[in-house]
């Protein structure tokens, strides 16, 4: 049985873009209640904590990490990510379907929420010999499994354009699942652009200029800024947040051990707030619009959600004091609490 706990902290009101002082009442797992209480109820000694609902990586290729997805989750619980869109594209190809669910099963050993999609492009060329390939079978399969929450990112976009055979397969076999597909389509403009999109594609994280992401975003696509250990365009795109608040989301792509230990997704937060970005948008790009666009089951700090929310010393430096999944304490002030499996 979960414990029976209460949270007295800082929580953001959506209606005024505040944050009040609220306990929150945490059982079962679930968020039981949050009622407002007095600003003194923290003692002056120890000003209130802010709790924000965790973040969500919403891209990430787990195997970039060099771990696997247990240990990846002891890492990134200290930073107050909570959950991933998880691509397992690079072990697929190597193991194909046995290397997903490898993924999936261990990365359900932890406390974490790993939602892992179903590859698009494996091999990701012709010309690979990798070791395995998923065809439209295969990755029709992969999307009947209620484990699997997307099309992961369909980066033969020539494939889109010129209507080839088992690309339109695929994408048909996300469609007709409910499920999301994600995008990858570099340099994509005008109609271009518009043709990748209106094949069901909702999603892409690698436009390289504001241009190109206000394109896409006009034909209705989500825009991930991305910032990891190799390809980063949060410079180039952050300003979009601003005009288009309900539409982007934070990824890293790939995150490397070393870069994964110095922080995640709470540095794309705290690097927005010191650019003048509104918070409440930074939250919803970090929390909010990954766990809408994919349906996922991520707690939102909401009375009757799980409780997956952190604590935070301020809202400048992102830095963060507690992390809990589904009621249960997964970090605290830096140290990971998810064994070693």
């Amino acid at each position: 049985m979960k414990e029976e706990f209460t949270i007295h902290g800082l929580c953001p009101d959506w209606n005024k873009k505040i944050f009040q002082p609220a306990q929150i009442i945490v059982s079962e797992g679930l968020i039981q209640s949050i009622t407002p209480i007095n600003s003194t109820a923290g003692n002056s000694a120890t000003p209130l904590p802010y709790v924000l609902p965790g973040f969500i990586d919403s891209h990430v290729h787990i195997e970039s990490s060099m771990l696997v997805p247990s240990e990846f989750a002891r890492l990134a619980v200290v930073h107050g990510t909570v959950a991933t869109i998880s691509d397992p594209h690079e072990i697929a190809n190597v193991c194909g379907l046995q290397g997903v669910e490898y993924m999936i099963q261990n990365g359900a050993q932890v406390p974490f929420k790993f939602f892992f999609g179903a590859p698009s492009c494996v091999p990701a060329t012709p010309f690979e010999s990798s070791g395995s390939a998923l065809g439209p079978e295969e990755v029709a399969l992969l999307l009947q499994d209620h484990r699997i929450r997307y099309l992961s990112e369909m980066m033969n976009y020539p494939g889109v354009l010129n209507k080839d055979p088992e690309v339109m397969a695929k994408l048909a076999a996300a469609q007709k699942s409910g499920k999301p597909i994600d995008g990858h389509a570099p340099g994509l403009f005008g109609d271009l652009a518009y043709r990748y999109a209106n094949a069901g594609i909702s999603t892409d994280h690698e436009c390289f200029t504001v241009e190109e992401a206000t394109g896409k975003l006009q034909y209705g696509m989500k825009i991930l800024i991305r910032e990891g250990s190799a390809a980063k365009n949060f410079e180039a795109l952050i300003g979009l947040l601003q005009e288009y608040p309900d539409q982007i989301m934070f990824c890293s792509d790939d995150k490397h051990p070393d870069s994964l230990v110095a922080g995640h997704i709470n540095q794309l937060c705290a690097r927005a707030v010191q650019k003048g970005h509104e918070v409440f948008n930074v939250i919803k790009a970090a929390c909010i619009n990954p766990a809408l666009h994919y349906s996922l089951d991520v707690g939102l700090l909401r009375v009757g959600d799980p409780a997956d929310l952190i604590l935070l010393k301020d809202l400048h430096s992102f830095d963060v004091m507690r992390t809990y999944v589904n009621g249960i304490l997964v970090a605290e002030e830096g140290e990971s609490k998810i064994m070693h499996y």
